[in-house]
Parts: C-alpha cells; structure tokens; sequence
C-alpha cells in the first residue's frame, strides 16, 4: 500500500493529476484534480488509495486523509466503484456526504452521477451509524467553518470545477454561470444551486 506521494505537480488533466516524485511520474485519479491546478509546479502531498483489479492497476489520490476514508468505506457498499466514488467526493465537501448519509437524505445523494434511489438507499443502509467515528475531523472542521465563508467568487470558481470533474460540460455551466453570480454562496451552496437549475 502506497500511504502518499510527496512531490510535485506537472499535469493536471480531467480525471487525474501527475505527480514528479524524483524523476518518476504517477498518475493519480482525484476527485476534483483542479483543485490542484494552482499548485502547477509546487511539492504536495496527496493521500492515496491504489486499487487492483485483474487487468488494471490504478492510483486514487486525496488532500486529506479522511477523504481517502471515506472513498474506502463508499467501495464497500454494494453498486459504488472507484468512478462512483470518486463522483460522490468529487463536489470537495465530504462532511455534506456523511451528513448526508447520517440525516438519510436521498434527495441530495441522488444528485451524483450514476447513483439512482437504490443505490442511495443502500449507501445509507450500509454506512450510517458507520462514519461518526471514522471521520469526526471532518464533522468538527464542519462547525469550526460555517462561520467562516470562502469569498464568493474563489467559491464559485471552486463549484464550477467541481461541476466540470462530475462531468458538465462547459455548454451547460454556461448557462447557470450568470445566475449563480447574482448570488453569494459557499462552494456547496453553488454547487446545489447549479445541480437544482440543471435539472
């Protein structure tokens, strides 16, 4: 098991980032690989999880650890695969998700692509009551900043990002752009807007 990979960043790409660590390139799969966009050519640190399949053998890459224990836990409910996963973290807020999943909100995990109502119901059976301990970082960074928001256009860019890496493409983030801006929201907040107007 690789735990992380420290160094730098050449390429980032729709689905995955390059790391250079000492002359050797990894292709990292991420949820939102522009996140990493303004870090071009500077030393991170990425959280991983590689995954092993008869013909295929890829890294899943994460900012922090509690990302990357959440994405594991999601594997493990029946009908979610790393693509699934990766979908569901993809939005750059995964306290809403365990929220989510602990509130037993349907409506707001069906917003992800490819999980319908089933596999919403059973990401809930199987994992509430399951991530209080797993991710209490995430929950106490959650209260910690709700008071303090992200200005809104870094949060919109964020969410748009975040939109493109779920798999909209810029025809439709066109057309949500100008009534997202005559708004001042947090990352999550435009990303719902967008998601509610899109429908």
């Amino acid at each position: 098991m690789i735990e992380y990979v420290k160094g730098k960043v050449v390429e980032v790409e729709l689905q995955y980032v390059v790391v250079d660590h000492h002359g050797l390139g990894y292709q990292i799969y991420c949820p939102n690989p522009f996140v990493f966009q303004e870090k071009l050519e500077e030393t991170v640190q990425i959280y991983t999880y590689q995954h092993v399949r008869e013909d295929l053998i890829r890294l899943f890459g994460f900012r922090t650890k509690q990302e990357r224990m959440l994405f594991e836990k999601l594997l493990n409910v029946s009908g979610i695969g790393p693509k699934g996963a990766l979908a569901i973290l993809a939005s750059g807020q995964p306290e809403n998700v365990v929220y989510a999943i602990e509130e037993e909100d349907e409506a707001f995990l069906v917003k992800f692509p490819g999980v319908g109502k089933k596999t919403a119901r059973q990401i809930i059976l199987d994992l509430k009551g399951k991530l209080d301990d797993f991710v209490p970082n995430l929950l106490q960074q959650e209260k910690a900043t709700t008071v303090e928001k992200t200005p809104a256009n870094t949060a919109l860019k964020e969410a748009l990002e975040a939109l493109q890496a779920l798999g909209y493409v810029e025809k439709e983030l066109k057309k949500v752009r100008p009534l997202l801006e005559e708004e001042e929201l947090t990352t999550d907040g435009y990303i719902k807007k967008a998601l509610q107007l899109m429908l």
